[in-house]
């Protein structure tokens, strides 16, 4: 990854780039979304401080709100769908565990944080100090080691367990509830 990053906006579209037959693919497209959001949330957390409510910080809060309001909770459904039952069958059934206890806690955090995104993103937010941002990077820290540890050791376990058909079979279920 490169030490600097584009300013450009971050947009989610449900899982473009990934064929169906490879699941696996499009819940780490998913998590490079997240990935992406994460950094546009800090990058907003150091701007408003500086230059306050404006429709550059605005449009960031939009995407940052788009991605954890809708991409993830997608996402984490997926997960719990297809591959936690996957760790469950290979007798991991601790990693599973803690895979959904996660997703239950990134989304408590998200519940919390997201009020002060939604002041921004509608351009009435009012500086409620530095703590409000230490909610965030808490929330961002908590999402890359849910995301580091489902790629070093849930995808790996899932992708000797998946033969090609029910790959397949997997994939054509995400996209056929990505379109409803």
């Amino acid at each position: 990854m490169a030490a600097r990053h584009s300013e450009q906006f971050v947009t989610h579209q449900p899982n473009q780039g990934t064929g169906p037959s490879d699941p696996l693919a499009r819940l780490e497209a998913a998590h490079e979304r997240v990935r992406r959001s994460l950094i546009q949330m800090e990058r907003l957390a150091a701007r408003l401080p500086v230059h306050g409510c404006d429709a550059h910080t605005a449009r960031m809060a939009h995407d940052v709100l788009e991605c954890f309001d809708f991409l993830a909770p997608q996402h984490h459904e997926e997960e719990e769908r297809h591959l936690v039952p996957l760790l469950r069958a290979a007798g991991d059934e601790a990693f599973a565990a803690q895979i959904e206890q996660e997703h239950h806690e990134l989304h408590r955090q998200w519940l919390a944080l997201r009020g002060g995104l939604c002041e921004v993103a509608s351009s009435t937010w009012v500086a409620a100090g530095p703590a409000e941002f230490v909610a965030w990077a808490r929330y961002a820290a908590l999402y890359r080691m849910h995301i580091a540890a489902e790629e070093a050791n849930a995808f790996p376990a899932a992708r000797m367990a998946l033969d090609p058909a029910a790959a397949a079979q997997i994939g054509h279920e995400m996209t056929g509830r990505n379109r409803s």
